[in-house]
């Protein structure tokens, strides 16, 4: 029994872990009291030596001493100083009422800013409570499917967890051992794709199913100018000038030979300043040549995305590391509320204590993650799964398949968090044996955990929306009609179309790797069989082209000696 017990202690131990997640226990203790609990069973029985727990406090002082986790507080304070600054409020004013005359206008603006909210505040529970309290109400107004309305504010919400600056991001270039600046620009297109995929499920259903998704009524547009127009021609004429001035700006700037990363962000940039600064002329000098809509989008939503691009755009072309790249995002989001005037004690207070208890959160994941993995590894736990997931058949695809298809069922239990401490580790170090890039291998269980927070009933982005959703009927204080409450099904209902949404991500993901491998397209390949070393005829170290090391000679040796 003793010997069967340590032939099969790993999966035990795995087992056991998992039975005290589902037990409810937190995840930073269960791991740790696990990795304890069968690292002293493992030296009790002579599996493991005493000195084996000597290392766990340098495993410790490793974590608190990662600069690269520097970048998790940065982002987060960086977020929420601008979610809670009023951002979020104005930006879906604004792409409100410039897509509100569409049908479904409304959901694809709850899309376009859940996506810029994911690239400020990286953080879901923000974003969906956010769009849920400002967005739901006025989707219920004007007669939104509930349903469909429930499911764009939640899956819009999720979007923070693969666009940059994601923090689950950083937790998974962390765990893999990777840059998590290349991380960042592996995620860039599939992050966007999966917006777009968004959009175009709603624009479907605005299409073929009108009464889904109508179009605001005209009293309900805002911004009107004086002749009775919207103001959207003088908009695409500020956005098409500043659209020459900035490709013409890059060509002076950049080089023939700029990555593409470089030539995206330094357009986004010249093309804002260029819309910012005309629009900031028109303004100051009372020229009368924008519309309120044009001047309203342009003052709203460039400061942020400068920010963000400014943040990204210095991490992407190398000039700033993540956690420099954080830094600066932190103080220019205090600049920004300053200049908003909405900067006061309360928002930096909550703000600071919302980032030091996600900061401990994480970090006490880690280290009980890393308590976890010593013992594992002490009982050849690395080498059980690796013979587990090796031994699959078709090789690479059918490995990353298997690991989609358990990260998918794991994500029903576990959130993201837990998933990158406890799995990752587990499959990392197998992937890199079979040649995979753990950039594609994060930025596919990225993706695929995106859906721990769609699945009903545990998703952690529906309970977000049913704790800000109306539970009880309500009488609207604009027009005065009873709005009918959103029930919890209505919520999940809503989810399973996304969730599908992001199962179609994950296949694109799997099938074109090059989504993500663009990120190493700018550095020279080198073909190892091409290299060789000249070690001179004998090979000896230092050899001349007579084969013999200088100094070593006979002739050299008698020198010495006379």
């Amino acid at each position: 029994m003793e010997a069967l017990f340590l032939a099969y202690m790993a999966p035990i131990m795995f087992g056991m872990l998992v039975v005290l997640l589902l037990l409810g226990f937190p995840v930073a203790f269960s791991l740790a009291a696990n990795g304890i609990l069968f690292g002293l069973i493992g030296i009790d029985m002579g599996l493991l030596s005493p000195a084996l727990f000597q290392a766990l406090p340098q495993r410790v002082f490793g974590v608190m001493g990662n600069e690269s986790l520097l970048a998790v507080p940065f982002f987060t304070f960086m977020g929420l100083i601008l979610e809670r600054s009023g951002m979020a409020e104005d930006l879906l004013e604004t792409v409100g009422q410039l897509f509100g005359p569409l049908r479904g206008g409304l959901a694809i603006a709850v899309i376009l800013v859940g996506a810029m909210l994911a690239a400020t505040t990286g953080v879901v529970s923000a974003s969906v409570i956010s769009m849920g309290l400002i967005s739901l109400p006025i989707m219920l107004r004007y007669g939104y499917d509930r349903r469909l309305a429930a499911g764009v504010i939640a899956a819009s919400g999720t979007l923070s967890q693969i666009i940059p600056p994601s923090l689950v991001l950083i937790v998974l270039a962390d765990q893999l051992g990777r840059s998590i600046g290349d991380m960042y620009k592996g995620a860039f297109l599939p992050g966007f794709a999966l917006t777009g995929l968004y959009i175009l499920y709603v624009v479907l259903m605005a299409l073929f199913r009108p009464k889904l998704a109508p179009a605001i009524p005209p009293e309900a547009r805002t911004f009107v100018e004086p002749n009775g127009g919207h103001g959207i021609p003088s908009l695409l004429v500020l956005m098409a000038l500043a659209v020459g001035i900035s490709v013409g700006g890059v060509e002076l700037m950049l080089d023939d030979g700029a990555h593409v990363d470089e030539l995206i962000v330094t357009s986004i940039l010249v093309w804002g300043a260029a819309a910012f600064v005309m629009a900031g002329l028109n303004k100051v000098l009372r020229l009368g040549l924008l519309s309120q809509i044009a001047e309203r989008v342009t003052f709203v939503m460039i400061p942020p995305l400068a920010l963000i691009f400014l943040v990204l755009g210095t991490i992407f072309i190398g000039v700033a590391t993540p956690t420099e790249g954080g830094a600066m995002g932190a103080v220019g989001a205090l600049v920004m509320a300053m200049i908003k005037r909405r900067l006061n004690f309360k928002l930096l207070r909550q703000a600071m204590d919302t980032t030091t208890t996600l900061t401990c959160f994480v970090v006490f994941i880690l280290i009980g993650s890393s308590v976890f993995s010593l013992t594992f590894r002490g009982v050849n736990g690395d080498l059980w799964v690796e013979h587990l997931l090796t031994g699959l058949p078709g090789g690479e695809m059918g490995f990353l398949v298997v690991v989609s298809i358990l990260t998918f069922f794991l994500a029903f239990f576990l959130d993201f968090f837990e998933l990158a401490f406890i799995i990752v580790p587990l499959i990392g170090p197998v992937a890199d044996k079979m040649g995979i890039d753990l950039i594609w291998l994060g930025i596919l269980l990225a993706v695929n955990m995106q859906t721990s927070f769609m699945h009903p009933p545990f998703g952690f982005a529906l309970f977000y929306l049913r704790s800000v959703a109306p539970k009880e009927d309500y009488q609207d204080r604009v027009t005065g009609k009873t709005i009918a409450k959103v029930t919890t099904g209505q919520i999940y209902w809503g989810s399973i179309p996304f969730i599908a949404i992001q199962i179609v991500m994950v296949i694109l993901v799997l099938l074109y790797p090059g989504m993500v491998t663009h990120y190493k397209a700018d550095r020279p390949q080198v073909n190892i069989e091409d290299v060789k070393l000249d070690m001179g005829n004998f090979g000896g170290y230092g050899a001349g082209a007579d084969g013999q090391t200088p100094g070593t000679s006979d002739q050299d040796y008698n020198n010495m000696f006379k």
